[in-house]
């Protein structure tokens, strides 16, 4: 899938040049994303999957976990102020492990909790670590691909988020059955720490790769100017004053947070709704969330036709984002359902269109900024998405507690992204680039 998806992407390269002589190395690298995005929403979704059984485990109720996830949320928000920062002056290699090593020792901390205060600071230190995720994993595509293939690497290693959240329910399931939801943690974290050993051993930037071809290396800096190269890093308290800033961290905000609801809700929707138990909850999560890695992967190629019909690179990501958006209206009405499959259906469509919004959206901050600030701008975004997830989780707790019912909840989810994108195009018009300061 991933060849395939390249060669479409790639479209205007040079094909004379012949796929092995341009080489595949930079798909490497986004494997390498890939995998750490799948063990990312895999740790975070554990516990998802077994609040259930930690109602009755621990006596956790939906305000408890309300706030735990509100932590979690809180602990991303605060780590990614440092994060984006942090990875741009450390570079990806060394920044990358930093925050793998400690959300795997959080994620396995898990394990020793007993009650929801001692979860809520095991999720809060999750949270601080799996803040480094994505403002690396961007700039990290901003470092190995031209512009024109961007947005399908996003789209590539952005799914590892639905296929982490499609493992999760196969594997903890299994694991809590036969032998306990602490083994369930201390299982998936496992994966983060030999993901370390792979990604410091083998990644270097493009320009310090021992087996990169010239071919390639030519290719993937194709869009590089001498303005860009030799730009100065542009102050984190700078970056806020530039409309393009606002317009990405306004789109994180309004929509992250659907996401955020879709990995800790579904699985107490589908208990409660569906009176599902913990081992057939597998199944409908499996469906949706395998969904979603197609969303994320088509988004990301979605530009390319958009392209062939001679829009712009601006035209075709917003057009894009539009058709993303439209396709979540319509689960607005899960809340109301009384049939498992038209749920099932409804939210996979929302959850693959959220991740092909999301492979656009995140392409857009190095559409609209230099390299050496790209970190920075997606961590600024990462914190206004997840402080929109902190305000719906600690009103989704109250409300379900309360109405014992996620109609309300649904029913933002359908208009978000469309809001979004106004606010997106109103505050950037043409997803203009920033103009650097002399």
């Amino acid at each position: 899938m991933k060849d395939a998806g390249a060669a479409v992407e790639m479209g205007s390269a040079p094909e004379s040049t012949g796929r092995a002589r341009l080489g595949q190395v930079r798909w490497t690298i986004c494997a390498m994303l890939f995998a750490a995005t799948s063990i990312n929403y895999m740790d975070r979704q554990v516990i998802a999957i077994l609040e259930p059984t930690l109602q009755k485990a621990i006596g956790l109720t939906q305000v408890d976990y309300g706030y735990i996830v509100a932590g979690f949320q809180a602990a991303y928000a605060i780590g990614v102020v440092a994060a984006g920062w942090l990875i741009d002056r450390l570079g990806t290699r060394l920044g990358y492990c930093l925050f793998m090593g400690i959300w795997a020792l959080s994620a396995m901390a898990h394990s020793l909790a007993n009650n929801a205060l001692e979860f809520g600071i095991a999720r809060f230190s999750l949270g601080l670590g799996e803040s480094g995720n994505f403002p690396a994993a961007i700039k990290t595509v901003a470092e190995w691909f031209p512009q024109k293939e961007r947005s399908l690497a996003t789209g590539i290693f952005n799914s590892g988020a639905a296929v982490g959240a499609v493992l999760a329910p196969v594997l903890v399931p299994w694991v809590a059955l036969h032998y306990s939801w602490r083994v369930a943690f201390l299982v998936t974290g496992v994966f983060s720490l030999l993901w370390i050993v792979w990604w410091f051993r083998y990644y270097r930037k493009p320009a310090q790769f021992p087996r990169l071809t010239t071919a390639e290396l030519e290719y993937i800096q194709q869009d590089a100017t001498p303005s860009e190269a030799t730009a100065p890093k542009i102050p984190w308290p700078r970056l806020w004053s530039y409309r393009q800033t606002w317009a990405f961290a306004l789109g994180k905000f309004m929509t992250d947070p659907i996401w955020w609801f879709f990995l800790f809700w579904l699985p107490s929707y589908f208990s409660s709704r569906f009176h599902l138990t913990l081992a057939h909850l597998g199944l409908p999560l499996v469906v949706v969330y395998t969904a979603s890695t197609v969303g994320s992967i088509g988004g990301g190629w979605l530009p390319v036709p958009f392209r062939k019909l001679g829009m712009s690179n601006a035209q075709a990501r917003i057009g894009a984002m539009l058709v993303c958006a439209c396709c979540v209206v319509p689960i607005y009405m899960a809340g109301h359902l009384h049939s498992e499959t038209t749920a099932i259906a409804l939210i996979s469509l929302a959850a693959a269109a959220h991740q092909g919004w999301s492979a656009n959206l995140f392409t857009t901050s190095s559409d609209m900024f230099p390299k050496s600030a790209v970190g920075s701008v997606v961590g600024i975004g990462t914190l206004a998405g997840s402080v929109g997830g902190i305000l719906l989780a600690t009103s989704a707790g109250w409300i379900i507690q309360i109405t014992h019912s996620y109609a309300s909840l649904f029913a933002l989810a359908s208009s978000a992204y469309l809001v979004a994108l106004l606010i997106i195009t109103l505050l950037a018009p043409g997803l203009q680039k920033v103009e650097l300061p002399a």
